[in-house]
């Protein structure tokens, strides 16, 4: 269910720069998001998120001490301790092994984005909706590098429907799809049952449960 106007979503803000993490606060409450802490460490984000149980929690990936992982193994804490929060971690680049670490458990409420993709507020706010929903956001990137380095049978797939299970991986819907390629939701529909089926997956009923078997059968998990 869609978050209404007159309950606006929740988030947690965690990122060890103070410009980029003030500066994002701003955009957000702009926008009638309620941004009800902005920290800078894991354990001041562990504190905002058990205190405040937000809709979604926003973390770099790198944090002190060491800015290597620290907001990885923070994400995936709080959706073991806190699964009624989703997370979306932000990173510079595309941190390949971290994103397939951050995907390789439930990934209903999880996304992982570039950083430059807050510059598209619609985009952004809308992927933080999608993910407080229970949905999934990915990079483009992501999705992208994921891809490419799979072995699995996808050459299988035409252009178009590449395309499609592209997007599908993003988290858009099929509506959303149709949208992007300009095209009829009924076209979709057939590239999506034409892509289960050449890659041998059952259909499910929710975008994030079609991500997950996409995503699990290209990683080989």
């Amino acid at each position: 269910m869609t978050t209404p106007p007159d309950d606006p979503l929740r988030v947690v803000l965690c990122d060890d720069s103070g410009i980029f993490r003030d500066g994002l606060g701003l955009l957000l409450g702009s926008a009638g998001v309620a941004v009800l802490a902005s920290v800078a460490d894991v354990p001041s984000l562990r504190t905002a998120v058990a205190r405040w149980t937000p809709d979604v929690a926003v973390v770099d990936v790198r944090l002190p001490p060491t800015h290597t992982d620290e907001g990885i193994r923070a994400a995936i804490e709080i959706r073991a301790r806190w699964p009624g929060t989703a997370v979306l971690v932000l990173s510079q680049y595309v941190e390949e092994r971290y994103a397939t670490e951050l995907l390789s458990g439930d990934t209903r409420g999880v996304g992982y984005l570039l950083k430059d993709r807050v510059a598209d507020v619609h985009d952004f706010l809308d992927a933080l909706r999608r993910l407080a929903d229970g949905g999934t956001a990915l990079d483009p990137e992501v999705v992208a590098q994921l891809l490419a380095r799979s072995r699995r049978p996808h050459d299988q797939l035409t252009p178009r429907e590449g395309e499609v299970l592209a997007l599908m991986a993003e988290g858009l819907s099929n509506a959303g799809i149709a949208e992007h390629l300009v095209v009829t939701d009924g076209a979709v529909e057939k590239h999506v049952s034409n892509i289960f089926a050449k890659l041998r997956l059952t259909p499910a009923e929710s975008d994030h449960r079609r991500v997950l078997a996409v995503l699990a059968y290209l990683e080989g998990r």
